[in-house]
């Protein structure tokens, strides 16, 4: 009915080593920064709503340029 190509099973080593850092980099990235914000705000001024509110909104800022973020990161461990 449907012939499927056969899938690549076999990936090199230094393809998968590049994968786990670069992915390991991006989610720093992603995460440290707006928890770093978020943990500021709420321990400084005691106010947990608008820590969590622009935490969320540099994770959200950060988000909308992950796409050149990857490709940066990507270029810098080639």
């Amino acid at each position: 009915m449907f012939n499927f190509p056969k899938k690549k099973t076999q990936v090199s080593t230094e393809v998968l080593i590049r994968f786990i850092w670069v992915s390991s980099f991006l989610a720093m990235i992603f995460a440290l920064p707006p928890l770093g914000i978020f943990l500021g705000i709420y321990l400084l001024t005691g106010e947990l709503i608008l820590g969590a509110i622009i935490g969320f909104g540099v994770h959200f800022v950060i988000l909308a340029f992950s796409g050149r973020i990857s490709k940066i990161i990507t270029q810098f461990m080639s």
